[in-house]
């Protein structure tokens, strides 16, 4: 058995990692030298949307997934009548455009903040009229981490946020005075076999995930995020890992974005559950039997950005997962799990480990 994964990078290492727990061999397209998960399969080393190349690698492997969602969905079509791939080519498309997106939550009934689609400068007028300031104009395609955004914090901001991102496609979103941010992970098998991760509450900084930690003490809101979880999966007919990030306000819950793969607030389910979400997305998409989803203790992670200093790799704390690459500002270069049995011990933990990195 073979998967072939588009992508190499840290993501894709760590599907290496439990593929080699399972005995799976993986393979991977993937443009750059030496990725991170060349230690884990061979790399076809072209671009992710080189057709020669992902024939290649559907040719050689019995199923096809990928690590990251800006893989242009015509290269998967492209290659899904030779092996499947998982999750679908219907779920990545919602999720490369925020206004899709947005639109897919409504039809399912899932809370979101106030949306307006903005084509022209004059849509910044109507959106900031209709959802008030301030407001986040975001890039529709291709931002991440906290890129392609603005937030405009009064009418003087608007020609600025135009003049740095007009001329594509925008979306402005309402702002949310959120308390904190969860993360709800599910899978799905192909037989329709659903698990679903306990809740993570994530801290960001400058826009990129800083801390994870699970499970959060809110039954309710796990209650509310299972369900909004259950229904994506099942509408988009959906196979493999997906994250369902979500403001948490009062007792009220409102999305933000999905990911149609692993994600980075699930990296603690490595050390922290039964079966990491790493070996559950493979396990769906060969249609095995998904592993147990309980969590082993009180788990923590804080991604490890722009360097891995000497403080932190001496640590005797926690597990340090270093993805091999080289040093760069806003980069994720590893992250650290810790396990507690309490929050609070686990907590603490976490605070060491942060202290390290500064």
């Amino acid at each position: 058995m073979r998967i072939g994964i588009i992508g190499a990078g840290q993501l894709g290492q760590m599907l290496g990692f439990a593929a080699r727990s399972l005995d799976i061999e993986v393979r991977y397209v993937d443009p750059s030298a030496d990725p991170p998960a060349a230690e884990c399969g061979r790399v076809i080393q072209c671009a992710f949307d080189d057709p020669v190349a992902l024939v290649a690698l559907a040719d050689t492997c019995d199923v096809i997934t990928y690590e990251f969602e800006n893989v242009p969905v015509t290269a998967l079509q492209h290659i899904e009548g030779i092996a499947p791939v998982y999750p679908p080519a219907a779920a990545l498309r919602h999720s490369q455009d925020r206004l899709d997106e947005k639109r897919l939550f409504d039809e399912l009934a899932i809370p979101l903040p106030g949306y307006h689609a903005v084509d022209t400068r004059q849509d910044m007028d109507l959106a900031a009229d209709k959802l008030g300031l301030p407001m986040v104009i975001k890039t529709r395609r291709f931002g991440y981490d906290g890129k392609g955004q603005f937030v405009v914090k009064q009418a003087d901001d608007l020609d600025a946020a135009w003049g740095e991102l007009g001329g594509q496609a925008l979306i402005a979103e309402e702002w949310v005075p959120f308390d904190y941010e969860v993360s709800c992970i599910g899978a799905r098998s192909i037989s329709g076999e659903v698990a679903i991760y306990p809740l993570g509450r994530n801290v960001h900084t400058d826009g990129i995930l800083h801390t994870s930690r699970s499970p959060v003490d809110a039954p309710e809101l796990a209650a509310k995020t299972s369900d909004y979880v259950h229904r994506l999966l099942g509408h988009l007919d959906y196979v493999g890992v997906l994250a369902l990030e979500l403001f948490v306000i009062g007792d009220e819950l409102l999305a933000n974005e999905f990911a149609p793969r692993v994600h980075n607030s699930g990296h603690w389910s490595i050390e922290g559950s039964e079966t990491s979400q790493f070996e559950n997305h493979l396990r769906a998409i060969l249609d095995l039997p998904l592993g147990s989803t309980d969590s082993r203790g009180y788990a923590g992670m804080v991604n490890l950005i722009g360097e891995i200093s000497d403080a932190t790799r001496s640590l005797n704390v926690g597990v340090l997962h270093d993805y091999g690459k080289a040093p760069r500002t806003g980069r994720k270069l590893g992250h650290v799990t810790v396990i507690a049995d309490t929050a609070e011990q686990r907590d603490a933990l976490v605070g060491i480990i942060d202290n390290s990195v500064t």
